[in-house]
């Protein structure tokens, strides 16, 4: 019989004697990091995690994971929050318990490999801020991308969790690329760099229990560093995969707060609780203190954020997530790409292609952002090749990746694809092997001249360097040189309750409130009417209060010509039967009515509207990073013309024609949605 089932505990008195654990499972919470980035597009406040934060600390768990991963780009983006300040409030709550960050190694918290002397400055602020635990990774398990980072994580005494990201190319672990062997190997150079803990990183919810019964065994065999484990619930598998791999002898473990866990982000921490309940892995929390938080979550944080759910599907699961590997995250936003498109019915053509672009740029794990780069890439063949040629439309970022600027992939890059997307690139066409970051100019002072009378500290210039656009756009915010748009302002419970109690009431279909009134009593004015309403006959009868009106006199008007006007939205009603007047004594006349305004003019066109010449148009939603030429730049067909960013990967759209530029419709920083004009060339 297993040690785990050798205690037998009532129910009702799980706390009653409890044995203290030989070897108590640790827990790293995510709740406020990648379970509201899972669920609902990391879109939680901090104002809502100050409410539980102090219970959270009383928990016991070994860290909570509280920052990085999108959070800071969300928070500046989105929700009109310094991503540093969140970390400064919440450790004014949580004195005792670690914190926790999500780094993307030279990626930082941003999309690309950035210079060494911002990932050293991001690093130092972070640790100078109150991070205590850097949870670090490459998307490509290319370690060289580590050693800028993590020298600083080492100077400032801080915890470095090296990561190996999980992937596969068969059903289940193995092949000749992501095997056993590779997943040693990986383990045994995060050792050698020093690595605090080793984190096997699963994002989709790939990994299955008896493949992570053999990696954890393996590992602890091989190293030394505690081993953490990271699996998303995606595919259902991860409760499971969680049990084998305590067996396995697992350090720690990732969970959330029930109403934070689940679908695609991780299994919840309360059954884990119950489940190891007097065994040698007890985690010893209280599941009753647990519960009070949950009640706060789920009555006064999760209210707000519900709108955000993918209430599309019915199951918790997507099994769908083994065939493709797409992390949920990415794969809820490139549904939404699509649906922006108008292209949604594409998605089938998505799921076929994205294998084919994932092996071509060198089958590499699927994790930010090289989920983001096969995604999007993948979107962009679906939406624009055609049978006489693939890969029309190629991401900057896929550009950079076959470069080199990302790191070594897993096999080469098919060489074609990488022939094609190096042509006319800026920085050469033979791709690099050195690390990334030896061929990047310093960022740092250049950023800080860019905001110079905008910046107010060090935290302010890191924000702009890794996100110039939207970070001084945030700035302006933060400082009072723009108003935030209300969608970055947030709502109240009260203002939730409201909008509740609307979509109640229309379900029931009494949005409009009936006022009752006691119907007086008819009298000798009351005229019947028959109403004819298209194929349907009414009779109606009407009253004036007070008696029937006074007509003294009929006028004809004279007949207007017609307006010129957008068609009405809906037709007119069919003109009432004309009622004949009784006779009436003769009163003074009303004052006529007064001439109805006349219409509204259309609101002007843009002015490129009425500029001739051939358009540029969208191909798809996004944000205008930069235009390559201005009015009255000469432009050859082909050339670049604009820099769109969608879904955070950078589209270079060219020009369609020889000519002129002139009109130009958008400026840096603006949204734009699919076929919007961008600009004309003559």
């Amino acid at each position: 019989m297993s040690d785990h089932n050798q205690v037998k505990i009532t129910p009702m008195d799980y706390s009653k004697d409890r044995p203290t654990a030989e070897n108590p499972l640790k827990i790293e919470d995510l709740t406020f990091r990648d379970g509201h980035q899972s669920l609902f597009a990391t879109r939680g406040r901090t104002e809502d995690m100050i409410p539980v934060a102090e219970m959270m600390d009383e928990v016991g768990f070994w860290a909570v994971e509280m920052w990085g991963g999108a959070t800071f780009d969300t928070m500046h983006r989105f929700l009109n929050e310094d991503p540093w300040e969140r970390i400064r409030t919440l450790k004014r709550y949580m004195t005792k318990t670690p914190f926790s960050m999500l780094l993307r190694a030279q990626n930082l918290v941003g999309y690309r490999n950035y210079a060494d002397d911002l990932a050293r400055a991001f690093v130092e602020r972070a640790a100078e801020n109150g991070m205590d635990i850097f949870r670090t990774f490459d998307a490509l398990n290319d370690y060289r991308n580590f050693e800028t980072v993590v020298s600083v994580i080492k100077e400032y005494g801080k915890h470095f969790q090296g990561c190996i990201c999980y992937s596969m190319t068969e059903p289940r672990m193995g092949g000749e690329v992501y095997n056993i062997d590779y997943y040693v190997s990986k383990a045994k150079d995060l050792e050698a760099m020093g690595a605090d803990s080793i984190c096997i990183k699963d994002m989709a919810g790939l990994i299955a229990p008896y493949d992570v019964y053999e990696i954890v065994k393996a590992l602890k065999a091989a190293v030394s560093p505690p081993i953490h484990l990271h699996s998303h619930f995606t595919s259902g598998m991860a409760s499971m995969s969680h049990l084998k791999a305590i067996e396995a002898g697992v350090d720690i473990i990732d969970t959330c707060m029930s109403p934070y866990a689940f679908r695609t982000s991780h299994p919840a921490v309360e059954p884990l609780v119950m489940a190891l309940l007097g065994t040698n892995r007890d985690t010893g929390f209280d599941i009753k203190h647990l519960a009070k938080i949950n009640v706060i979550l789920e009555k006064e944080a999760m209210p707000k954020y519900k709108h955000l759910l993918d209430d599309s599907k019915v199951s918790i699961i997507d099994i769908n997530v083994l065939l493709h590997q797409t992390p949920g995250g990415m794969l809820s936003n490139l549904v939404n790409q699509l649906r922006e498109m108008d292209a949604l019915h594409k998605i089938d053509d998505v799921y076929k292609e994205l294998p084919r672009v994932r092996k071509e740029l060198g089958q590499v794990p699927l994790v930010t952002p090289t989920s983001q780069i096969v995604g999007i890439q993948t979107v962009n063949n679906v939406l624009f090749d055609d049978e006489d040629e693939r890969y029309k439309m190629i991401t900057a970022q896929v550009k950079d990746l076959c470069y080199g600027l990302y790191g070594k992939t897993a096999v080469p890059i098919d060489p074609d694809v990488q022939k094609k997307a190096l042509k006319g690139y800026e920085r050469g066409e033979e791709p690099i092997t050195c690390r990334p970051a030896e061929v990047l100019e310093p960022e740092l002072e250049k950023a800080k001249e860019d905001v110079k009378d905008l910046a107010q500290d060090l935290d302010d210039i890191i924000t702009y360097a890794i996100y110039p656009i939207t970070g001084k756009r945030f700035l302006k915010w933060k400082y009072g040189h723009e108003d935030p748009p209300p969608e970055a302002k947030p709502r109240t419970l009260e203002e939730i309750n409201a909008e509740d109690e609307l979509v109640k009431l229309a379900k029931l279909g009494r949005l409009v409130k009936k006022v009752e009134k006691k119907a007086p009593p008819k009298t000798d004015a009351l005229r019947t009417f028959s109403v004819f309403v298209n194929d349907e006959y009414f009779e109606v009868g009407v009253e004036e209060p007070g008696g029937s009106p006074i007509i003294s006199y009929i006028q004809q008007m004279p007949v207007q010509p017609p307006v010129s006007a957008p068609a009405p939205a809906a037709a007119p009603a069919p003109p009432r039967p004309a009622a004949p007047a009784p006779p009436r004594p003769a009163a003074p006349a009303p004052p006529k009515p007064a001439a109805p305004a006349p219409p509204k003019p259309a609101e002007p066109a843009p002015a490129l509207a009425a500029v001739e010449g051939t358009p540029l148009k969208a191909p798809m939603p996004g944000m205008i990073v930069k235009y390559q030429k201005q009015v009255g730049d000469a432009v050859s067909k082909g050339e670049t013309m604009v820099i769109l960013e969608a879904m955070k990967m950078e589209n270079a759209l060219t020009a369609p024609a020889d000519g002129t530029v002139k009109a130009i419709n958008f400026s840096s920083g603006d949204s734009v949605a699919k076929d919007d004009v961008l600009c004309v060339i003559e």
